[in-house]
């Protein structure tokens, strides 16, 4: 029987779907794809120009920051850039072989004086609109009088086992779909305290334990423990799953999943051939 995939919520950087006919090997390869194998972009060489920097008006400004060069250059390798994966090659495998150009780099441009806080909106794309920062408000410094940095900053592709600052899905996860079981010769439903469950699923309807919402359900195991024993049954289904991640910004979450399906389907491809070839 094939798998099934019913989406329960689908927002730009969030998903939530259940996953059924599956096993947990499965479940865990697109968990671990998502992770480790989609890739986007993140600012990955910075240029710091060094000396004095002049101001519109002559005011002379100090080329340093409150923080090491390290520490800057590490916060913009952190910031969610936009990613279009169909318009980019990996820079080691790009036809220039790896000098940088428009198929493979995205280049920045930050020129700030202070008395200011450096915003990751402050970054300037070297070309196409399209690559600025989605989320403008991230800081990076704050500079203070007569201070100021001037930053070229160049962007690639990369994938989670490179770095994290290339992993576009965060705190990706699969449980097992909860199944919740009342015995009512061993429960007493004016005794039982529904409270008990810390996702406030339960409720009693007509001398019944109603579970409003199982997909909540996060198997603590703590309507059991509260119940006589034998009287609740938890337990997980182990071939559906609930499955749930969210992106930075860089990808959506539906081109994430499209992408780590894509991925997967690949490497499955590639290791049926060498397995025909024994």
């Amino acid at each position: 029987m094939p798998m099934d995939a019913d989406f329960r919520e689908v927002r730009e950087n969030y998903i939530r779907f259940v996953l059924t006919d599956a096993a947990p090997q499965v479940a865990n390869s697109i968990r671990r794809t998502l992770l480790a194998d989609v890739p986007k972009m993140a600012v990955h060489n910075v240029e710091f120009h060094l000396g004095p920097i002049m101001g519109e008006d002559g005011t002379e400004y100090e080329s340093v920051t409150p923080l090491f060069d390290e520490m800057i250059a590490h916060r913009l390798g952190l910031i969610p850039l936009p990613t279009y994966l169909d318009e980019f090659n990996f820079r080691s495998e790009c036809t220039c072989k790896g000098e940088g150009c428009p198929s493979c780099t995205v280049m920045y441009s930050l020129n700030k004086k202070g008395p200011c806080t450096v915003y990751s909106g402050d970054m300037e794309p070297l070309g196409s609109d399209k690559f600025r920062v989605k989320d403008e408000f991230i800081p990076i410094v704050k500079l203070g009088q007569n201070q100021a940095v001037l930053v070229y900053a160049t962007a690639e592709l990369g994938s989670g086992r490179q770095h994290a600052k290339f992993q576009a899905v965060q705190a990706p996860g699969y449980r097992y779909y909860p199944s919740l079981k009342f015995n009512y010769d061993k429960l007493d439903v004016s005794k039982f305290d529904v409270n008990c469950c810390p996702e406030r699923i339960l409720e009693k309807r007509d001398s019944k334990i109603v579970v409003t919402d199982v997909e909540k359900c996060t198997l603590c195991k703590a309507c059991a423990d509260a119940a006589p024993k034998g009287a609740v049954e938890v337990k997980g289904d182990d071939t559906r799953f609930v499955m749930q991640f969210e992106t930075d910004g860089s990808l959506t979450a539906a081109q994430a999943l499209s992408k780590s399906l894509e991925l997967l389907e690949k490497k499955s491809v590639e290791l049926l051939a060498l397995v025909s070839s024994l």
